[in-house]
């Protein structure tokens, strides 16, 4: 059966269909030998599809759904001209994996890695707003104001305002607090400049769910694949009938396989230790 060529490059775990459109436009892809162009369409069991010299295979290729603890100092993405560890670094044996959810280097929590470009796009595409949930350590304790602002939406520096949110104090510590936020939206490191502009300086950010994925106990750097269940209730979700507020029970979240962490994470509640940002 012939299919528009996008479709089957994402389904073998190149990324999302606009991204495997750009593909398509920088002649990176052929078709039986010659170039293919947008629009083409071929049929995966007689034609032969090639990405960057790389054949597709004639059979698609195994899903794989992994939730991993992201510590911090460790990118969200792979980059060759990068010399700092990337999750994928994390993950041994994986290829054509690409990240739903990323964080930024200082950031810890909740990422999502996967090979199916279908529901990655639809997972990370802003138009659809799933929820992401944080736990945000702040050096200062928020007043009452500061809370309904970060509510109503802040204007960031390049004019542009927020998606409003959910922001609760969860607990103090010390001269500052632990926050619980769930966002509709993740531009980058917008928690970081909505607490600086604010006067909420950001000390930590830990993301615990993503959707209806929660972290539940992994450890930095560990990571595991998803239950059946869990894949069924993300694929729910991006077609909206899904309650992403449910929470699961702790043996939610036992891990099929994972790595285990020669650190330890630091409990709540205790000091992070001070980090240098590279540069």
């Amino acid at each position: 059966m012939e299919e528009r060529v996008q479709k089957i490059i994402s389904r073998a775990g190149y990324g999302s269909r606009r991204l495997c459109e750009e593909l398509i436009k920088a002649g990176r892809v052929r078709i039986n030998g010659k170039i293919a162009s947008l629009g083409m369409k071929a049929d995966m069991v007689k034609d032969t599809i090639h990405v960057d010299g790389t054949e597709l295979p004639k059979s698609n290729p195994d899903r794989i759904y992994l939730a991993l603890n992201k510590p911090r100092g460790v990118l969200s993405d792979y980059d060759p001209q990068d010399p700092r560890p990337s999750v994928l670094d994390l993950i041994p044996n994986q290829e054509h994996l690409f990240t739903v959810g990323r964080l930024d280097l200082d950031s810890e929590g909740l990422i999502l890695l996967t090979n199916d470009g279908e529901l990655a796009n639809l997972l990370t595409h802003p138009r659809y707003g799933h929820e992401k949930e944080y736990r945000v350590l702040v050096a200062r304790r928020p007043d009452q104001e500061q809370l309904a602002t970060w509510r109503r939406g802040v204007v960031l520096e390049d004019g542009q305002k927020t998606r409003p949110a959910e922001v609760v104090v969860e607990s103090t510590f010390g001269k500052g607090a632990w926050l619980r936020v769930v966002m509709r939206e993740g531009r980058k490191r917008q928690i970081r400049e909505i607490g600086t502009r604010i006067g909420l300086p950001v000390v930590r950010i830990l993301r615990t769910r993503i959707g209806s994925l929660f972290l539940g106990n992994l450890k930095p750097r560990e990571w595991r694949t998803l239950t059946s269940d869990e894949v069924k209730s993300l694929y729910a979700l991006v077609s909206g009938k899904t309650n992403t507020s449910k929470r699961p029970s702790s043996k939610d979240f036992s891990p099929k396989h994972k790595k285990s962490s020669t650190n330890p994470p630091p409990a709540w509640g205790s000091k992070p230790k001070r980090e240098h940002k590279p540069g």
